[in-house]
């Protein structure tokens, strides 16, 4: 009955007139007028209970009166106001306004379930893929065939990458609800690849608590224009240029990306606060003593073999970690939003985030290219990210974007990352809603 008005002319009901489109309510609602709603919840997350529409009180309003009866567009035209010639066609999608839901209503849709985390199920993960790594280099090492190297190198990197996945976990807290566990666990894990674990952990929720955001957010986010047009050639290169931006991850640790400084090695850094200090250094320390036991073992087997069964490997996790993670958050075939001030939100400079389909590979790397209900919840484990985004699609609708199937190889992810390098530059230095643009010279050359 909400998509019906009383029509005192006719004495009865009548439809409203395509002018008014429905929201996710299902009530019917003017053009341009916004429906006021409650997205209170217990989420917990920076910005993520801003109200949305005409105010800031809670549920429905609307500030206007209602005429006792709508004109039809024909009688409007005849009245001699505007037509509008688009009215009853489907207004096209526009990814940077405000969706009609709040992360409450996404976290309701969600069964309980996928929010139970099971230390021992998580474990079992870690021990898997830790006597995978193991296997392969006993394999390797014992083989010592050139035509069996290649295979081991990418293998191994694939490993080194699934393990930084179940760091990546333990420091979200979805490894289990046990900060000691998860600190230990990932301490481990991610020391093994020469990654310090409180430094990124700490860097990685400052990339999920400003994502979207032009200044604030971490990870591969955009240059501006003037910070664009201020590098030099060989940074610019080094930036947009295959092969050298899969091989950026180690310099983003020790040096962050251009516009920003500090390390996540030292607890001084710009990217910590004062009370993370013990955090950093320990992890900072654990980070200097697989160094060390590196150049010991290197000492003991020789600096060749050690290129081969550690140093190679590790080279191919740093290119799979620049190629997830930058996909996560570029190349879809529309632009997306970037935002600042304002118009920023937890909720929509998380829906610009982007899932991704590796074929044989999802399940190796623990589904972490299920990313954008991850980006939103962080403190679902893994293995109910996919089920979880199942659940919550009919309420992101659009602002879902669907990611394309791949076949075994996600070898088709390689053109949609060229293209994006080539295209995706800089963003405006004003606005406050803010889209990608390319640097005509990057495309003539």
């Amino acid at each position: 009955m909400a998509s019906w008005a009383i029509s005192s002319g006719y004495g009865g009901f009548r439809p409203l007139p395509a002018a008014f489109r429905r929201s996710g309510s299902g009530l019917r609602y003017p053009v341009g007028i916004t429906p006021l709603r409650s997205v209170s919840g217990g989420d917990g997350l920076p910005g993520s209970f801003r109200p949305v529409g005409l105010g800031r009180l809670s549920g429905w309003a609307l500030g206007v009166s209602a005429p006792a009866r709508v004109l039809t567009l024909n009688e409007a035209a005849a009245n001699g106001e505007p037509r509008d010639e688009g009215a009853g066609k489907a207004e096209a999608f526009d990814p940077g306004m405000p969706p009609p839901f709040g992360l409450t209503e996404i976290r309701a849709a969600i069964p309980k379930h996928c929010w139970v985390k099971d230390p021992w199920r998580s474990m079992s993960y870690v021990v898997r893929d830790v006597v995978v790594v193991l296997g392969l280099a006993v394999a390797a090492a014992r083989l010592d065939n050139w035509i069996m190297w290649p295979l081991y190198w990418v293998a191994q990197g694939t490993m080194f990458w699934a393990l930084f996945v179940l760091g990546h976990d333990c420091g979200h807290g979805s490894f289990s609800n046990n900060p000691k566990l998860n600190s230990f666990v990932g301490h481990l894990l991610h020391s093994s690849i020469l990654v310090p674990y409180h430094g990124w952990r700490i860097s990685h929720r400052t990339h999920h608590q400003s994502h979207g955001h032009v200044e604030k957010d971490e990870s591969w986010h955009p240059l501006s224009e003037k910070v664009y047009k201020s590098l030099d050639t060989l940074v610019r290169a080094l930036r947009f240029t295959m092969p050298f931006p899969l091989l950026a991850f180690p310099l983003y640790l020790f040096a962050r990306t251009p516009g920003k400084s500090g390390t996540h090695f030292h607890p001084s850094s710009g990217l910590f606060l004062p009370s993370e200090k013990k955090d950093v250094i320990t992890s900072t320390a654990c980070w200097i003593a697989m160094v060390g036991l590196l150049v010991g073992l290197t000492c003991f087997i020789s600096p060749i073999k050690m290129l081969k069964l550690y140093g190679i490997p590790y080279v191919f996790f740093v290119m799979w970690l620049d190629f997830v993670t930058y996909l996560h958050h570029h190349g879809h075939e529309d632009k997306l939003p970037w935002y600042r001030s304002k118009e920023w939100s937890y909720l929509r400079g998380g829906l610009t985030t982007l899932d991704r389909d590796y074929g044989w590979f999802n399940n190796v790397h623990h589904d972490i290219g299920t990313h954008v209900i991850h980006h939103l919840f962080p403190q679902i484990p893994h293995y109910h990210l996919v089920e979880a985004t199942e659940a919550a699609k009919p309420v992101l609708g659009k602002y879902y974007r669907e990611p394309k199937k791949s076949g075994p190889l996600p070898l088709h992810l390689f053109r949609v990352l060229a293209r994006s390098l080539n295209n995706d530059r800089f963003v405006p230095d004003t606005g406050d809603v803010v889209y990608y643009q390319t640097d005509d010279r990057s495309r003539s050359s």
